[in-house]
């Protein structure tokens, strides 16, 4: 049985390694220099990720939020409670769903296999959500993990090594705190002046999870009911930036206490479906659900409630213009097969980024992020190359580009065809171009991308 702490003094002794002779400077646990920490580039670089929401909840799969079932049926909301009474026993319990949490179809290659056609070059999994039924053997959460009961598997121990097989980053979600986990109900009973739940629980959990397997992202949630020195947060990070077996590669999130999101961490979450209005000055990702109203499944799913590819692209262009990385949600069956209406959109991401990957990929925002004149048209750069990506096709098969500034070198491609350079004419004397356009190519997702070479 792997290790873990049970008292607070002995958790902090943990954390709080010295440094040893000679060593380097390192991070102390106040956010000052928690927050000095250099992003690893692996993130900022790989833009574009799948978020997947799985867990006991995918069983009853129902409502707005579905991963939210257990809490909505305790506080009495009516769908959930009529939900229960028409199809289940008196005396049903939420745990009695665990044993139908079978995962009996879950292939941990097949998803591997989906989210690298999907252009996707990491994947967020969920350690355990906020009914504290854990994907993993964990100690401390006896016959409430997917060893125990349900799958008798060890979800997140399979899923790791088959993406780290497709070459993919591989990142936990993990929920800090525990709707109906009696330590935490007695933590918060005292205004949190107690920590038994953080010592014995959140705490141990974490560092299981990474030191048994080395996540190169760490998506934290669950964190608004207390601050960041209920959790412990800075003690931990220090630790994971210091000492642990990923401190030179993990990524970390912003939601770490209450108060934290948008001012402390590696990159900002913000709210869900973060969408920032200007360029912001930190790195930021925007995580959305292909299904609009849940990140877990949801069994009465109906098609005008699912993300088409169009509305997707259009999204995760933005976001990427913007400078943050796009984290598209996938909430799995109780059995473990994707639905594939999910598989579908997967997969024509990826073929739309097979095509224009490379404004996306390692971009970097421009100096102007979007504008409109003939239409709109989103930007992105690369070392010295512009893109413009656009989701209608100009009417007249002329775009008008005002912001790019030409030279006797500038270049003009159409990724859908590289090989063909399109003529263009100065909109202004100073600035601006005038592209003529092909006839238009079919194009999966209907947007297209246009390579400028030789522009300022």
């Amino acid at each position: 049985m792997r290790a873990a702490c049970f008292l607070p003094a002995l958790c902090l002794s943990l954390l709080q390694v010295g440094a040893p002779p000679g060593a380097a400077a390192r991070y102390t646990a106040d956010w000052a220099s928690l927050d000095a920490r250099p992003l690893p580039p692996w993130f900022d670089e790989a833009k574009v990720g799948i978020f997947v929401h799985w867990g006991v909840f995918s069983v009853p799969g129902f409502g707005r939020f579905s991963e939210w079932f257990w809490c909505w049926w305790k506080q009495k909301r009516a769908a959930e409670v009529d939900f229960m009474k028409k199809y289940y026993p008196p005396g049903f319990e939420y745990a009695d769903f665990a044993h139908e949490f079978r995962a009996e179809f879950f292939d941990a290659d097949n998803w591997a296999e989906i989210f690298k056609a999907s252009g996707a070059r990491y994947v967020v999994f969920t350690s355990k959500h906020h009914e504290g039924f854990t994907n993993w053997p964990s100690p401390t959460s006896w016959n409430w993990n997917s060893m125990d009961v349900g799958p008798h598997r060890d979800l997140v121990g399979e899923l790791a090594a088959a993406i780290r097989k497709k070459s993919l980053h591989f990142g936990l979600y993990h929920s800090l705190y525990e709707w109906f986990n009696p330590l935490f109900l007695a933590d918060q009973a005292s205004g949190f002046k107690t920590q038994n739940f953080v010592a014995e629980k959140a705490l141990p959990e974490l560092m299981d999870l990474v030191k048994t397997y080395k996540p190169d992202l760490i998506w934290s949630d669950g964190d608004w009911e207390a601050t960041d020195a209920y959790w412990n947060s800075t003690q931990f990070l220090a630790w994971l930036y210091n000492d642990s077996p990923i401190k030179d590669v993990v990524v970390t999130n912003d939601r770490w206490g209450k108060g934290c999101y948008c001012k402390h961490g590696g990159y900002y979450n913000c709210a869900d479906r973060y969408t920032p209005g200007e360029l912001p000055d930190h790195k930021w990702e925007k995580c959305q659900s292909i299904d609009t109203l849940s990140w877990g499944y949801r069994r009465n799913m109906k098609l005008p409630e699912v993300m088409d590819l169009p509305a997707i692209i259009k999204d995760m262009v933005y976001v990427v213009a913007m400078g943050g990385n796009y984290l598209l949600n996938i909430g799995p069956m109780s059995d473990g097969m994707i639905a594939p209406v999910f598989e579908e959109r997967l997969r024509g991401l990826g073929v739309w980024l097979g095509i224009n990957g490379e404004a996306i990929y390692s971009s970097k925002p421009w100096r102007v992020q979007k504008e409109n004149s003939t239409l709109p048209v989103w930007y992105t750069a690369r070392n010295n190359t512009v893109y413009a990506i656009f989701l209608d096709w100009p009417s007249k098969q002329s775009l008008q580009l005002p912001a790019p500034k030409m030279s006797g070198a500038t270049t003009v491609t159409l990724l859908d065809n590289p090989n063909v350079s399109l003529k263009w004419a100065p909109l202004t004397p100073t600035a601006g171009l005038v592209v003529m356009m092909p006839l238009m190519p079919a194009s999966p997702g209907n947007a297209w991308c246009l390579k400028l070479e030789g522009v300022v």
